[in-house]
Protein backbone atom coordinates (compact mmCIF):
# COMPACT_ATOMS: atom_id res chain seq x y z
CA UNK A 1 0.00 0.00 0.00
CA UNK A 2 1.33 3.77 -0.83
CA UNK A 3 1.25 5.93 2.01
CA UNK A 4 -2.25 7.88 1.55
CA UNK A 5 -3.95 4.14 1.74
CA UNK A 6 -1.72 3.31 5.17
CA UNK A 7 -2.97 6.00 6.64
CA UNK A 8 -6.57 5.16 6.27
CA UNK A 9 -5.95 1.04 6.56
CA UNK A 10 -2.70 0.48 8.11
CA UNK A 11 -2.50 -1.45 11.62
CA UNK A 12 -5.65 -2.68 11.97
CA UNK A 13 -7.83 -5.33 9.41
CA UNK A 14 -11.22 -6.17 11.05
CA UNK A 15 -12.39 -9.28 10.36
CA UNK A 16 -15.82 -9.95 9.43
CA UNK A 17 -18.56 -8.83 11.37
CA UNK A 18 -16.10 -6.41 13.61
CA UNK A 19 -15.90 -2.68 14.27
CA UNK A 20 -14.63 -0.89 11.01
CA UNK A 21 -13.04 1.68 13.30
CA UNK A 22 -10.09 1.03 15.46
CA UNK A 23 -11.83 0.06 18.88
CA UNK A 24 -11.13 1.80 22.08
CA UNK A 25 -10.18 -0.62 24.56
CA UNK A 26 -10.48 1.21 27.90
CA UNK A 27 -9.49 -1.26 30.41
CA UNK A 28 -6.69 -0.77 32.46
CA UNK A 29 -6.53 -5.06 33.27
CA UNK A 30 -7.37 -8.15 31.02
CA UNK A 31 -8.78 -10.97 32.77
CA UNK A 32 -7.22 -14.88 31.90
CA UNK A 33 -8.65 -18.26 32.76
CA UNK A 34 -5.93 -19.16 35.20
CA UNK A 35 -2.51 -17.92 36.34
CA UNK A 36 -0.18 -20.46 34.64
CA UNK A 37 -1.89 -18.66 31.14
CA UNK A 38 -1.11 -15.13 32.57
CA UNK A 39 2.71 -16.01 33.93
CA UNK A 40 3.32 -16.63 30.17
CA UNK A 41 2.92 -13.13 29.65
CA UNK A 42 4.75 -11.98 32.45
CA UNK A 43 7.75 -14.24 31.37
CA UNK A 44 7.41 -12.75 27.49
CA UNK A 45 6.57 -16.35 26.37
CA UNK A 46 3.34 -15.33 24.82
CA UNK A 47 1.57 -12.12 23.34
CA UNK A 48 -1.07 -10.43 25.26
CA UNK A 49 -2.35 -8.04 27.64
CA UNK A 50 -2.36 -8.06 31.25
CA UNK A 51 -1.62 -4.18 32.42
CA UNK A 52 -2.34 -1.03 29.96
CA UNK A 53 0.62 0.75 31.85
CA UNK A 54 2.87 -1.88 29.46
CA UNK A 55 0.63 -2.42 26.40
CA UNK A 56 -2.80 -1.57 25.21
CA UNK A 57 -4.36 -3.75 22.22
CA UNK A 58 -5.81 -0.02 21.12
CA UNK A 59 -2.47 1.73 21.27
CA UNK A 60 -0.93 -1.45 19.14
CA UNK A 61 -2.93 -1.18 16.34
CA UNK A 62 -2.38 2.95 16.18
CA UNK A 63 1.38 2.25 16.25
CA UNK A 64 1.24 -0.42 13.76
CA UNK A 65 0.16 1.59 11.33
CA UNK A 66 2.53 4.84 12.25
CA UNK A 67 5.31 1.62 11.57
CA UNK A 68 4.06 0.94 8.60
CA UNK A 69 3.96 4.56 7.40
CA UNK A 70 7.83 4.75 8.46
CA UNK A 71 8.67 1.62 7.21
CA UNK A 72 9.41 0.25 10.13
CA UNK A 73 9.16 -3.43 12.05
CA UNK A 74 8.01 -2.12 15.55
CA UNK A 75 6.61 0.87 17.13
CA UNK A 76 5.17 2.20 20.49
CA UNK A 77 2.99 4.78 22.03
CA UNK A 78 3.93 6.86 24.69
CA UNK A 79 2.85 9.62 26.63
CA UNK A 80 4.53 12.77 24.84
CA UNK A 81 6.94 13.52 22.69
CA UNK A 82 8.99 14.06 25.04
CA UNK A 83 8.71 10.67 26.61
CA UNK A 84 9.21 9.20 23.27
CA UNK A 85 12.80 11.34 22.93
CA UNK A 86 13.70 10.47 26.65
CA UNK A 87 12.42 6.98 25.72
CA UNK A 88 14.63 6.68 22.75
CA UNK A 89 17.80 7.14 23.80
CA UNK A 90 17.93 5.82 27.52
CA UNK A 91 16.80 2.47 26.31
CA UNK A 92 19.96 2.04 25.05
CA UNK A 93 22.37 4.75 26.97
CA UNK A 94 22.96 4.90 31.03
CA UNK A 95 24.73 6.14 33.87
CA UNK A 96 28.68 6.95 32.43
CA UNK A 97 27.23 6.58 28.66
CA UNK A 98 27.71 9.58 26.15
CA UNK A 99 25.11 10.74 22.95
CA UNK A 100 25.87 13.15 20.17
CA UNK A 101 22.96 15.17 19.52
CA UNK A 102 22.45 18.40 17.32
CA UNK A 103 22.11 21.54 18.30
CA UNK A 104 19.38 22.29 16.48
CA UNK A 105 16.61 20.64 17.74
CA UNK A 106 13.67 21.66 20.23
CA UNK A 107 14.09 23.42 23.16
CA UNK A 108 12.04 21.44 25.30
CA UNK A 109 14.38 17.86 23.71
CA UNK A 110 18.02 20.16 24.45
CA UNK A 111 16.70 20.76 28.13
CA UNK A 112 15.91 17.49 28.84
CA UNK A 113 18.88 15.68 27.36
CA UNK A 114 21.43 18.82 28.70
CA UNK A 115 19.79 19.13 32.29
CA UNK A 116 17.82 16.11 33.47
CA UNK A 117 19.53 12.93 31.59
CA UNK A 118 22.75 14.85 32.64
CA UNK A 119 21.29 14.48 36.20
CA UNK A 120 21.10 11.08 35.44
CA UNK A 121 24.71 10.18 34.24
CA UNK A 122 24.05 10.83 30.41
CA UNK A 123 26.68 13.27 28.60
CA UNK A 124 25.68 14.83 25.88
CA UNK A 125 27.63 16.49 23.15
CA UNK A 126 26.18 19.08 21.03
CA UNK A 127 27.22 19.78 17.81
CA UNK A 128 26.06 22.17 14.84
CA UNK A 129 23.93 20.24 12.00
CA UNK A 130 26.22 22.23 9.55
CA UNK A 131 30.10 21.32 11.60
CA UNK A 132 32.86 20.18 9.60
CA UNK A 133 33.52 16.62 8.87
CA UNK A 134 36.18 16.89 11.77
CA UNK A 135 34.26 18.54 14.25
CA UNK A 136 31.67 15.83 14.09
CA UNK A 137 34.14 12.48 14.41
CA UNK A 138 35.48 14.77 17.46
CA UNK A 139 32.00 14.61 19.41
CA UNK A 140 32.28 10.82 19.43
CA UNK A 141 33.63 9.04 22.57
CA UNK A 142 34.31 5.66 23.26
CA UNK A 143 31.28 5.17 25.06
CA UNK A 144 29.14 6.76 23.02
CA UNK A 145 25.68 4.85 22.21
CA UNK A 146 23.50 7.07 19.48
CA UNK A 147 23.38 9.98 17.68
CA UNK A 148 20.18 12.28 17.96
CA UNK A 149 18.78 14.57 15.14
CA UNK A 150 15.52 16.45 13.52
CA UNK A 151 14.81 15.96 10.41
CA UNK A 152 13.26 20.04 10.52
CA UNK A 153 14.36 21.53 13.51
CA UNK A 154 11.71 23.35 15.62
CA UNK A 155 11.61 26.29 15.53
CA UNK A 156 14.95 26.91 13.74
CA UNK A 157 13.89 24.61 10.36
CA UNK A 158 17.07 24.06 9.99
CA UNK A 159 17.26 20.76 7.26
CA UNK A 160 19.33 18.01 9.34
CA UNK A 161 21.64 15.85 6.86
CA UNK A 162 20.40 12.70 7.46
CA UNK A 163 22.52 10.49 5.38
CA UNK A 164 26.04 12.35 6.49
CA UNK A 165 24.95 11.91 9.95
CA UNK A 166 23.75 7.98 9.87
CA UNK A 167 27.19 7.11 7.97
CA UNK A 168 29.32 8.98 10.63
CA UNK A 169 27.29 7.18 13.75
CA UNK A 170 27.34 3.68 11.90
CA UNK A 171 31.07 4.25 11.84
CA UNK A 172 31.40 4.11 15.37
CA UNK A 173 28.99 1.41 15.78
CA UNK A 174 25.97 3.36 16.88
CA UNK A 175 22.24 4.14 15.87
CA UNK A 176 20.97 7.21 14.25
CA UNK A 177 17.82 8.77 15.79
CA UNK A 178 15.46 11.42 14.22
CA UNK A 179 12.81 12.95 15.17
CA UNK A 180 10.48 13.35 12.20
CA UNK A 181 7.88 15.40 13.83
CA UNK A 182 7.41 18.19 11.49
CA UNK A 183 8.18 16.37 8.05
CA UNK A 184 5.88 13.19 9.30
CA UNK A 185 6.27 10.14 7.25
CA UNK A 186 4.64 11.78 4.52
CA UNK A 187 6.88 14.32 3.49
CA UNK A 188 10.08 12.27 4.82
CA UNK A 189 10.72 8.82 5.63
CA UNK A 190 14.24 8.79 7.46
CA UNK A 191 14.74 5.24 7.48
CA UNK A 192 15.08 5.05 3.91
CA UNK A 193 18.07 7.59 4.75
CA UNK A 194 19.75 5.78 6.65
CA UNK A 195 18.31 6.37 10.30
CA UNK A 196 17.60 3.66 12.58
CA UNK A 197 15.42 5.00 15.41
CA UNK A 198 12.25 7.41 14.61
CA UNK A 199 10.70 9.23 16.90
CA UNK A 200 7.58 11.25 17.15
CA UNK A 201 4.93 14.02 19.42
CA UNK A 202 2.14 12.73 17.75
CA UNK A 203 0.65 16.05 19.63
CA UNK A 204 0.89 17.69 16.10
CA UNK A 205 0.64 16.61 12.66
CA UNK A 206 -0.06 13.16 13.64
CA UNK A 207 -2.84 14.35 15.63
CA UNK A 208 -4.29 17.53 13.84
CA UNK A 209 -6.55 19.05 15.94
CA UNK A 210 -5.05 19.83 19.55
CA UNK A 211 -7.01 16.92 21.02
CA UNK A 212 -4.54 14.92 22.22
CA UNK A 213 -0.87 14.86 23.75
CA UNK A 214 1.23 11.88 22.54
CA UNK A 215 4.68 10.49 21.08
CA UNK A 216 5.45 7.55 19.33
CA UNK A 217 9.20 5.86 19.07
CA UNK A 218 9.37 3.32 15.87
CA UNK A 219 12.67 0.63 14.88
CA UNK A 220 13.68 0.44 11.41
CA UNK A 221 14.98 -2.98 12.39
CA UNK A 222 17.77 -2.25 10.53
CA UNK A 223 20.27 -2.07 13.26
CA UNK A 224 22.69 -4.90 14.37
CA UNK A 225 22.68 -5.35 17.77
CA UNK A 226 24.60 -8.23 18.32
CA UNK A 227 27.28 -6.75 15.99
CA UNK A 228 27.99 -4.52 18.75
CA UNK A 229 27.04 -6.11 21.56
CA UNK A 230 29.57 -4.93 24.39
CA UNK A 231 28.24 -1.43 23.20
CA UNK A 232 24.29 -2.48 23.99
CA UNK A 233 24.16 -5.20 27.70
CA UNK A 234 20.99 -4.47 27.94
CA UNK A 235 19.92 -5.68 24.19
CA UNK A 236 22.57 -8.09 24.31
CA UNK A 237 22.67 -9.75 27.58
CA UNK A 238 20.22 -11.48 29.87
CA UNK A 239 17.79 -9.25 31.86
CA UNK A 240 17.46 -10.78 35.57
CA UNK A 241 13.93 -9.02 35.81
CA UNK A 242 12.65 -10.99 33.10
CA UNK A 243 14.35 -14.57 33.89
CA UNK A 244 17.66 -14.13 31.98
CA UNK A 245 16.27 -13.09 28.88
CA UNK A 246 17.90 -11.66 25.99
CA UNK A 247 16.11 -9.24 23.67
CA UNK A 248 18.06 -9.76 20.83
CA UNK A 249 18.00 -12.96 20.64
CA UNK A 250 14.50 -13.86 21.34
CA UNK A 251 13.09 -11.04 19.16
CA UNK A 252 15.47 -10.69 17.17
CA UNK A 253 16.88 -7.86 15.27
CA UNK A 254 13.42 -6.27 14.53
CA UNK A 255 12.05 -6.47 17.43
CA UNK A 256 14.28 -6.40 20.39
CA UNK A 257 14.52 -2.87 20.85
CA UNK A 258 10.40 -2.28 20.98
CA UNK A 259 10.32 -5.27 23.27
CA UNK A 260 12.72 -3.76 25.55
CA UNK A 261 11.08 -0.43 25.64
CA UNK A 262 8.30 -1.88 26.36
CA UNK A 263 8.97 -4.48 28.88
CA UNK A 264 11.30 -2.47 30.79
CA UNK A 265 10.80 1.03 30.44
CA UNK A 266 7.43 0.85 30.72
CA UNK A 267 6.78 -1.37 32.85
CA UNK A 268 8.80 0.76 35.33
CA UNK A 269 8.22 4.26 34.10
CA UNK A 270 4.73 4.21 32.58
CA UNK A 271 4.31 6.71 30.41
CA UNK A 272 1.87 5.28 28.01
CA UNK A 273 -0.64 7.00 26.26
CA UNK A 274 -4.42 7.12 27.26
CA UNK A 275 -6.12 4.39 25.11
CA UNK A 276 -8.79 7.63 24.05
CA UNK A 277 -5.71 9.68 22.88
CA UNK A 278 -4.52 6.79 20.48
CA UNK A 279 -8.07 6.48 19.15
CA UNK A 280 -7.94 9.79 18.46
CA UNK A 281 -4.77 10.00 16.88
CA UNK A 282 -6.06 7.37 14.84
CA UNK A 283 -8.52 10.03 13.45
CA UNK A 284 -5.56 12.70 12.80
CA UNK A 285 -3.56 9.95 10.40
CA UNK A 286 -6.54 8.94 8.45
CA UNK A 287 -6.56 12.33 7.05
CA UNK A 288 -2.74 13.15 7.67
CA UNK A 289 -1.70 12.71 3.71
CA UNK A 290 -4.61 15.27 2.77
CA UNK A 291 -3.30 17.69 5.38
CA UNK A 292 0.08 17.66 4.87
CA UNK A 293 -0.07 18.11 1.17
CA UNK A 294 -2.23 21.16 2.39
CA UNK A 295 0.14 22.48 4.90
CA UNK A 296 3.32 22.63 2.34
CA UNK A 297 0.80 24.64 -0.18
CA UNK A 298 -0.48 26.91 2.22
CA UNK A 299 2.85 27.60 3.89
CA UNK A 300 4.62 28.18 0.47
CA UNK A 301 2.02 30.94 -0.74
CA UNK A 302 2.34 32.36 2.81
CA UNK A 303 6.29 32.20 2.92
CA UNK A 304 6.17 33.69 -0.94
CA UNK A 305 3.75 36.61 0.10
CA UNK A 306 6.06 37.17 3.40
CA UNK A 307 9.01 37.41 1.62
CA UNK A 308 7.66 40.10 -0.40
CA UNK A 309 6.36 42.56 2.08
CA UNK A 310 8.00 45.43 2.64
CA UNK A 311 7.42 45.41 6.52
CA UNK A 312 8.90 41.75 7.17
CA UNK A 313 12.58 42.19 7.95
CA UNK A 314 13.75 38.32 6.60
CA UNK A 315 11.68 35.02 6.00
CA UNK A 316 12.86 31.94 6.73
CA UNK A 317 11.30 28.54 5.17
CA UNK A 318 13.32 25.67 3.07
CA UNK A 319 10.95 25.82 0.49
CA UNK A 320 11.82 29.29 -0.38
CA UNK A 321 14.76 29.48 -3.35
CA UNK A 322 17.37 31.15 -1.35
CA UNK A 323 16.82 29.67 1.70
CA UNK A 324 20.37 28.24 3.33
CA UNK A 325 18.18 24.20 3.14
CA UNK A 326 16.52 24.92 -0.03
CA UNK A 327 18.69 22.23 -2.08
CA UNK A 328 18.94 20.05 1.00
CA UNK A 329 14.97 19.81 1.75
CA UNK A 330 14.41 18.72 -1.99
CA UNK A 331 16.59 15.99 -1.14
CA UNK A 332 14.98 14.80 1.67
CA UNK A 333 11.74 16.39 1.49
CA UNK A 334 11.22 16.79 -2.04
CA UNK A 335 7.02 17.11 -1.80
CA UNK A 336 7.58 20.01 0.82
CA UNK A 337 8.56 20.30 4.33
CA UNK A 338 5.89 21.19 6.68
CA UNK A 339 3.77 24.62 7.34
CA UNK A 340 5.88 26.35 9.54
CA UNK A 341 7.72 29.51 9.04
CA UNK A 342 9.76 32.26 11.11
CA UNK A 343 10.00 35.42 9.86
CA UNK A 344 10.76 38.88 11.38
CA UNK A 345 9.00 42.29 11.07
CA UNK A 346 11.12 45.41 10.79
CA UNK A 347 10.13 47.37 14.69
CA UNK A 348 11.50 44.49 16.50
CA UNK A 349 9.58 43.63 19.78
CA UNK A 350 7.15 46.62 19.57
CA UNK A 351 5.98 46.19 16.00
CA UNK A 352 5.98 42.35 16.42
CA UNK A 353 3.10 42.99 19.44
CA UNK A 354 1.13 45.53 17.85
CA UNK A 355 0.79 42.99 14.44
CA UNK A 356 0.05 40.52 16.53
CA UNK A 357 -2.81 42.40 18.18
CA UNK A 358 -4.62 43.04 14.74
CA UNK A 359 -4.44 39.15 13.76
CA UNK A 360 -8.20 37.52 13.30
CA UNK A 361 -7.53 34.54 11.39
CA UNK A 362 -4.09 33.63 13.03
CA UNK A 363 -4.68 31.99 16.71
CA UNK A 364 -2.10 33.40 19.43
CA UNK A 365 -0.72 30.16 21.07
CA UNK A 366 1.93 27.89 21.97
CA UNK A 367 0.87 25.09 19.55
CA UNK A 368 2.42 24.31 16.55
CA UNK A 369 1.63 21.79 13.48
CA UNK A 370 -2.18 21.25 13.61
CA UNK A 371 -5.12 22.54 11.60
CA UNK A 372 -5.04 25.87 12.73
CA UNK A 373 -2.95 28.86 12.05
CA UNK A 374 -1.33 29.80 14.83
CA UNK A 375 1.31 32.04 15.98
CA UNK A 376 3.85 33.35 18.78
CA UNK A 377 6.04 35.82 19.19
CA UNK A 378 8.77 34.40 21.71
CA UNK A 379 9.75 37.83 22.68
CA UNK A 380 6.73 38.31 24.28
CA UNK A 381 5.85 34.95 25.50
CA UNK A 382 7.41 31.71 25.81
CA UNK A 383 10.95 33.99 26.59
CA UNK A 384 9.22 37.30 27.99
CA UNK A 385 11.33 37.22 30.60
CA UNK A 386 15.21 37.30 28.64
CA UNK A 387 16.23 41.29 27.16
CA UNK A 388 16.86 41.80 23.58
CA UNK A 389 20.57 40.51 24.37
CA UNK A 390 19.81 37.35 25.97
CA UNK A 391 17.24 36.79 23.88
CA UNK A 392 19.59 36.27 20.59
CA UNK A 393 22.06 34.75 22.54
CA UNK A 394 19.59 31.99 22.90
CA UNK A 395 19.10 32.23 19.28
CA UNK A 396 15.46 33.89 19.33
CA UNK A 397 15.88 37.12 18.02
CA UNK A 398 13.23 39.66 19.31
CA UNK A 399 11.70 40.14 16.17
CA UNK A 400 11.08 36.11 15.81
CA UNK A 401 7.87 35.27 14.96
CA UNK A 402 6.82 31.21 14.49
CA UNK A 403 3.90 31.01 12.63
CA UNK A 404 2.19 27.51 11.67
CA UNK A 405 0.31 27.49 8.50
CA UNK A 406 -2.88 26.17 8.78
CA UNK A 407 -5.40 23.86 6.43
CA UNK A 408 -7.60 27.09 6.23
CA UNK A 409 -7.68 28.44 2.90
CA UNK A 410 -4.75 30.21 1.76
CA UNK A 411 -5.67 34.05 1.14
CA UNK A 412 -7.79 34.24 4.42
CA UNK A 413 -4.57 33.85 5.78
CA UNK A 414 -2.87 35.93 3.78
CA UNK A 415 -5.03 38.70 3.84
CA UNK A 416 -5.42 38.60 7.33
CA UNK A 417 -1.05 38.74 7.47
CA UNK A 418 -1.37 41.32 4.78
CA UNK A 419 -3.92 43.67 7.52
CA UNK A 420 -1.85 43.16 10.47
CA UNK A 421 1.01 44.20 8.61
CA UNK A 422 -0.38 47.30 7.68
CA UNK A 423 -1.46 48.12 10.89
CA UNK A 424 2.60 49.09 11.38
CA UNK A 425 2.73 52.10 8.65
Amino acid sequence: MRKETKCVQAGYTPKNGEPRMIPIIQSTTFKYDSSAEMGKLFDLEKEGYFYTRLQNPTNDMVAAKIAALEGGTAAMLTASGQAASFYSVFNIAGAGDHVVASTAIYGGTYNLFNVTMKRMGIDFTFVDPDCSDEELEAAFQPNTKAVFGETIANPSLVVFDIERFAAAAHAHGVPLIIDNTFATPINCRPFEWGADIVTHSTTKYMDGHDVGVGGCIVDSGHFDWMAHADKFPGLTQPDESYHGITYAEKFGQGGAYITKATAQLMRDLGAIQSPQNAFYLNLGLESLAVRMERHVQNAQKVAEFLAKDPHVAWVNYPGLKGNKYYERAKKYLPNGTCGVISFGVKGGRTAAEKFMSQLQVAIIATHVADAHTCILHPANSTHRQLSDEELIRAGVAPDLIRLSVGIENADDIIEDLEQALKSLD
